[in-house]
């Protein structure tokens, strides 16, 4: 596995090394000891996915507000995704910045998302399907989340969006969060 720290102090795009042979092939994508020697949290409590039918779907920008942030490792099962990660941290220099990573099967490519990010992605095909590995028990009374299209942020999604549910196309704009 290799891992590389992004510009976004914390954000890890880990790639795995499979090994192949006239089999096929034989890839690790979870190893406890290689994560920690980066540092990296290796305690998840709960393991999601989620479907998206339609090319073009939307979801996000998610997260959970203290004490209940998490940890998200994120791959893509099934499709290909926009994966994007924001820096909501407050004393962060590159707090507002936002990274963008395609995620497939294919690349077996996943983002290592700290506490402090918000959190969402966009399918670029159809029928994809997203893995999650979280450190915190979803919470209800601490999600929350900021606009998909909030210029502090400007994200370039490559996409317009053609799914996206009510409460993601609603969620306030960042400077309504903090202010």
């Amino acid at each position: 596995m290799q891992f590389t720290e992004t510009e976004l102090k914390g954000v890890w795009l880990i790639e795995p090394t499979p090994v192949i042979d006239d089999r096929g092939s034989f890839t690790r994508i979870f190893c406890e000891k290689e994560m920690a020697g980066c540092g990296l949290a290796t305690r998840f409590v709960q393991h999601s996915r989620s479907y998206s039918a339609r090319k073009g779907t939307l979801r996000g920008l998610h997260f959970q507000k203290e004490p209940y942030t998490e940890v998200k490792l994120v791959s893509c099962a099934r499709g290909a995704i926009f994966d994007v990660v924001v820096d909501l941290r407050p004393h962060s220099p590159t707090r507002n910045r936002w990274l963008g990573f395609e995620l497939t099967p294919k690349n077996m490519n996943q983002v290592y998302i700290p506490a402090g990010f918000a959190h969402g992605f966009q399918t670029l095909t159809e029928d994809a399907e997203v893995s999650y590995l979280i450190s915190q028990f979803y919470t209800p009374h601490a999600a929350t989340g900021v606009r998909f299209d909030d210029p502090v942020f400007s994200i370039n999604w490559p996409l317009m969006p053609t799914a996206m549910s009510e409460r993601d196309r609603t969620w306030p704009l960042f400077g309504k969060l903090v202010n």
